[in-house]
Formats: C-alpha cells, sequence, structure tokens
C-alpha cells in the first residue's frame, strides 16, 4: 500500500501521465480534423450521388409528363410509375412526383399510395411548382435516431414547369461508416495508448532512476555517510546532474569534516577555558554554554536553554533592553550570597553575520572574587598607610611649629618633652616603613629563609628567658614545654621575630597582674606553639580579621603602645614561609590564644634529617 501511494506522488506517474495526455491529445486532435473532413466528404459524395440521380430522374420525368399520348399510348400514371421504380434503391426511400395542378402522380411509398391522383398541400411541393425552388433539407427523426435527406426540386421543360420531384434519401449508411470508422480509430487511439503507456513507463524510469538514486543517496547523506556516490548513466542532463551530485557529495564530505574539525576544536577551547562562556541568539536566549559558565552561575544548560540572558545574569533591573548591552560593554555581577562572596565580571560582544547585522550575544564570564578583593585590599592598605603616615607626621608638625616660637624653645622643661614627642614619633614611623618594606618584599618573594636544623623545646626556652628578665612589674610569664627534643627545619631569626610580636602584643594588652602562657605541644607530624594572655580579647565576627594588614582591636591603645597593625601580618607571612599555619582564639574580655604549627622533620634511617 505504501509503495503504491508512493508510485502515485512520483515523478515517474507525472512523465507517464503528461506522456499519454499529449499523445492522446495529438491523437484527439488528428481524430476530430480527420472526423470532420471524413464527414464532409462523404456528406457532399452522398449528395451529390443522389443529386445526380434526381437530375437524372427529373430528365425522365420531364419527358413523360411533356409526351403526347393517345388511346393506345400507356397513362402518365403508369409511366411515372414506372420510372421512379427503376430509379428505387436502398438509400433512397421515397419517391413522390407531382403535376404542375399537385396532383400526385405516383410515389414508391406504400403509405402514401392511396393519394395519388389527390392534390398536395406540401409548402415545399407547391415554392417547388410556384417559384421554381429547389430545396435540400435533413431531417433527424428522434424516435430512431435515423437521418433523412429530402430534396424537392421543380421539373422543368425550358422555362415552364411540369411538374415536381420530391425525393427522401436515407442517410444512416453514411454515419454507419463514419460510426464504424470512428470505432475503428477509437480502438486504434485505445491501442497506441497502451503501446505508448509501456513505452512512457520504460522512458520515464531511465530519467528517474538516476533521480531516485540521488533522492536515496540525499537522504544517506542527510545522515552524514558521504561513502556512496550515484551512478551515472549517460552524458545527457541527468548525467551531468549525477556528476554534479557526486562532486557535491564530495565538496560536503570535505566541508563536514573541516565543520566537525573546527566543532572538536571549539569545543575543546569550550571545555577546558576557565572562563565562562555564553552565547545566545538575536533575540537574547541562551543557546550555548560551557561548563565553567555552568558553575559560575551555578545552572547547567538544560536549566537556562533558551532562557533570556538578562534574566539568567540577573540584569534587568540595570538593563532594559540587547542593545544597551552592546553598549555597556562590561559589568561587574554580584552573586554573592549568605555563605560566599562571588563578583563575576561580564564581557559582551556582539556576533554579526556577513551582512554585519547582529545575530546573537557572546558573553565571557569570570571570578574576579580575588581580583576585586585584592584590590579592595590595596585601597584600604594604601588607605591605612596613607593614614598610618599622616598621624605622626601630623604630630610632629604641630609640635616642631611650637617649637619655633622662642618662648617655648627658650623654655628648659618643655622643650625637652616637645622634642621626646618627635622623637617617639619618627621611631614609629621607621618601624612603619621597615615593616611595609619587610612585606613587599615578602609579596614581591624578594626575600631568602635561612633555614638550618633547630632543636625547637631549647630555642622556644631562650626566647621565655629574654622576656622574663625584661617582662614589666604585676605580670607573669609561664611556659610549658615537653620534655623530648624536637627538630625543626626553620630560620631562627625570622621566627624570633614572630615570637617577639606575639609575645609583646601578649605583654601589651595584659592587664595588671595577669598572666602569659607559652605552650608548646608535640603532635604527629607537626609541633604546635600558643601564647595566651588574659587582655581584653577579641570579637568573634573580628576574629579572622586579626592576620590582616593594619588591623587593630583597640585602634587608639595601639598607636599609644607604638603598634602598626602590621605584626601579625608579617607573622603570618612567615609562618606560612615555614610551612606551617597560624590562627587566633579568643572569647571578649578572657583574653586570646595565638596559635601556629610548624612541621617537623622526620627521622629517616636512624638519623635526623
Amino acid at each position: 500500500m505504501g509503495k503504491l501511494k508512493s508510485f502515485f506522488k512520483s515523478i515517474q506517474l507525472k512523465f507517464i501521465i503528461i506522456y499519454i495526455l499529449l499523445l492522446l491529445i495529438a491523437i484527439q486532435v488528428i481524430g476530430a480534423y480527420f472526423a470532420r473532413q471524413l464527414e464532409t466528404q462523404l456528406l457532399e459524395n452522398f449528395t451529390e450521388s443522389v443529386n445526380e440521380r434526381v437530375e437524372l430522374l427529373s430528365y425522365n420525368l420531364e419527358q413523360a409528363l411533356t409526351e403526347e399520348r393517345d388511346d393506345d399510348s400507356p397513362s402518365i400514371e403508369a409511366d411515372v410509375r414506372s420510372i421512379i421504380y427503376d430509379f428505387d434503391s436502398d438509400d433512397i426511400t421515397g419517391i413522390q412526383v407531382i403535376d404542375n395542378n399537385s396532383r400526385v402522380l405516383g410515389t414508391t411509398s406504400q403509405f402514401d399510395r392511396e393519394n395519388i391522383g389527390n392534390r398536395t398541400t406540401e409548402l415545399r411541393i407547391q415554392r417547388a411548382l410556384s417559384a421554381g425552388n429547389r430545396e435540400e433539407n435533413i431531417v433527424y427523426n428522434p424516435q430512431n435516431g435515423h437521418r433523412t435527406l429530402i430534396i424537392s426540386t421543380p421539373i422543368e421543360n425550358g422555362d415552364e414547369i411540369v411538374g415536381a420531384l420530391s425525393l427522401e434519401a436515407s442517410m444512416e449508411g453514411v454515419y454507419t461508416q463514419l460510426n464504424d470508422i470512428n470505432r475503428i480509430f477509437a480502438n486504434g487511439t485505445a491501442l497506441a495508448i497502451t503501446v505508448s503507456a509501456l513505452l512512457g513507463i520504460l522512458v520515464a524510469r531511465t530519467i528517474t532512476r538516476p533521480i531516485t538514486e540521488m533522492r536515496g543517496q540525499a537522504k544517506v547523506m542527510a545522515t552524514g555517510d558521504y561513502s556512496k556516490k550515484v551512478n551515472v548513466y549517460g552524458e545527457d542532463e541527468i548525467g551531468q546532474l549525477a556528476v554534479s551530485f557526486n562532486e557535491l557529495n564530495d565538496q560536503l564530505q570535505l566541508a563536514q569534516a573541516t565543520t566537525e574539525g573546527e566543532r572538536r576544536k571549539l569545543s575543546s577551547v569550550l571545555s577546558n577555558m576557565t572562563d565562562g562562556v555564553i552565547a545566545t541568539d538575536e533575540y537574547g536566549d541562551i543557546i550555548l554554554m560551557n561548563e565553567p559558565a555552568s558553575k559560575l552561575i551555578g545552572k547547567n544548560y538544560i536549566e537556562v536553554q533558551s532562557e533570556p540572558l538578562l534574566d539568567v545574569l540577573g540584569l534587568n533591573s540595570h538593563v532594559n533592553n540587547l542593545e544597551e548591552i552592546k553598549e555597556i560593554g562590561s559589568t561587574i555581577i554580584d552573586f554573592s550570597d549568605d555563605d560566599q562572596e562571588l563578583l563575576l565580571k561580564a564581557n559582551f560582544s556582539a556576533i554579526q553575520d556577513e551582512s554585519e547585522e547582529m545575530n546573537g550575544f557572546l558573553t565571557v564570564i569570570s571570578d574576579v572574587t580575588e581580583e576585586e578583593r585584592v584590590e579592595r585590599e590595596r585601597r584600604e592598605f594604601v588607605a591605612n598607610v596613607s593614614h598610618e603616615l599622616r598621624t605622626p607626621l601630623t604630630t610632629m608638625r604641630s609640635y616642631l611649629e611650637a617649637l619655633t616660637d622662642d618662648s617655648t624653645w627658650k623654655d628648659e622643661t618643655i622643650t625637652p618633652k616637645f622634642l621626646n614627642v618627635v622623637q617617639n614619633e619618627s621611631e614609629r614611623m621607621i618601624r612603619l616603613v621597615n615593616d611595609l618594606l619587610q612585606l613587599s618584599k615578602m609579596d614581591n618573594k624578594d626575600y631568602l629563609l635561612e633555614k638550618e636544623r633547630v632543636e625547637y623545646v631549647k630555642y622556644i626556652d631562650q626566647i621565655v628567658d629574654r622576656f622574663s628578665f625584661n617582662i614589666k612589674d604585676g605580670l607573669s610569664l609561664t611556659r610549658n614545654l615537653p620534655k623530648d627534643h624536637c627538630y625543626v627545619w626553620m630560620d631562627s631569626d625570622k621566627l624570633t621575630q614572630v615570637l617577639d610580636n606575639i609575645i609583646s602584643n601578649a605583654i601589651k594588652y595584659s592587664p595588671e597582674g595577669g598572666e602569659i602562657n607559652v605552650t608548646v605541644k608535640k603532635e604527629r607530624h607537626h609541633i604546635l606553639t600558643q601564647v595566651s594572655d588574659e587582655g581584653v580579647g577579641i570579637p568573634t565576627e573580628n576574629l579572622e580579621k586579626v592576620f590582616d594588614r593594619f588591623y587593630r582591636v583597640d585602634k587608639a591603645r595601639t598607636r599609644q603602645l607604638g603598634g602598626t597593625g602590621l605584626g601579625l601580618a608579617i607573622a603570618k607571612e612567615l609562618i606560612e614561609a615555614h610551612d606551617g599555619k597560624i590562627w587566633a582564639d579568643s572569647r571578649e574580655g578572657k583574653g586570646t590564644t595565638i596559635s601556629f604549627s610548624l612541621p617537623l622533620m622526620r627521622k629517616k634511617r636512624g638519623r635526623s634529617s
């Protein structure tokens, strides 16, 4: 059923139908012209034949009607009857002779014999007798479908009308002959159409077979298989089309290979990019997104496919349409939540076609959280340095301006105090600059650690002894050290700077009568050092900031004590340079514990290494 339906829709059937229709139209035109001409010719021949007999019959009747008769001569009716019966035939169905008085002299129709001797009133006879009109009429009988030729003609003797002749001739012989010829012609037409249809099928197959093969090959090509070729059956237009089709197949195979290679390269580039890429159509709906973009925005491609880019990136409140995106070029988008800060930078560029019409957007997004944080810290750092330098400079300027006054300069009690303040502020600035230089070297990795094997417990014990001799009254410094020997690969000078800073801070912030405890614990692969005080403590929300540069819990008191706010930041850098970790634990009003751990040296083959 499917094949039959396909056949009725195929070009092969159309070729056959067109071929048959053209042949049928040609045959019908020829047949119609032939039948028309044949009918005309047969009717002319029939009419001519009848008219010849009418002329002969009229001549004989004119002789009979004008002949002088005696008693021994046969009657005029007998002569007329003898003449008309001699002319009776199959196609002449009726002859009637009328004298000039409209009286019927004779007839061959047995139905009209009773009218012999009676006058006729037929108009065509009257017109022939009175005016000499000769009439020819074809009469159609609807009952039997026969056609009859009726001829009415006067019988003349010179200029005198001596009678009239009415003749009826059946034309069925002519039309029967025409029907036979038409039937023969119709049979010939049917035979010709049948033969033509068979030939048309063969011809159509020769044309449609390569087209069918090309159609099948096109379906195979649509699946991406370009390995097959269509057969070339000749050098005509169909053959040239097959050659062109094979060339197209080769070009498509090459283009497909090139496109596939470029697609794989693009896919590899998009997959291995650290930046996210989002592509949209001309309406701003997402049509492509790589894996890094999915991770950055927290949605996979299925969720955002065909969604507006403005909605996905949350730009509706800032941008009204795509034209504004084109003008913006790039923007920072805040994707932060309660748990994590996340800032994304989106760069927009329009995709144009060959006619330079925009048909989409390409958006490259990258995580700039760290860059923004560094930039923010840089700005804060510059502001803090400016503030820290401005405070002592302002103080020094004020005191120096006061010293320029003669009365103040000459006052031996005030001048030393002012100079002492200027000296203290100068030393504070020097410490600040030295700390900044040290941090700068650490940031640029422009420093080297001179590490050596150090017995850590003994080293800590010496550090604590040094502070015990110089601790201010009212404070106590205790230690809790292990008995084992613990060896650490470290730079003693740099670690001394760390411990000096931590213990100094503990002493500065401890109230009178407070206790400072230094504890060392040996763990599996690390050694833990803790310095605890009973000072003001640090608020929990600010605990992670104590190692930030210029951070102070009590800024006013820290400045009074000469602190720069960089000590713990330097300590963190130095501990991390030793592959260690440093952190703080504190309860506000209960004191603070600064802890750091360093990796122990491992023993190998019975020796310390």
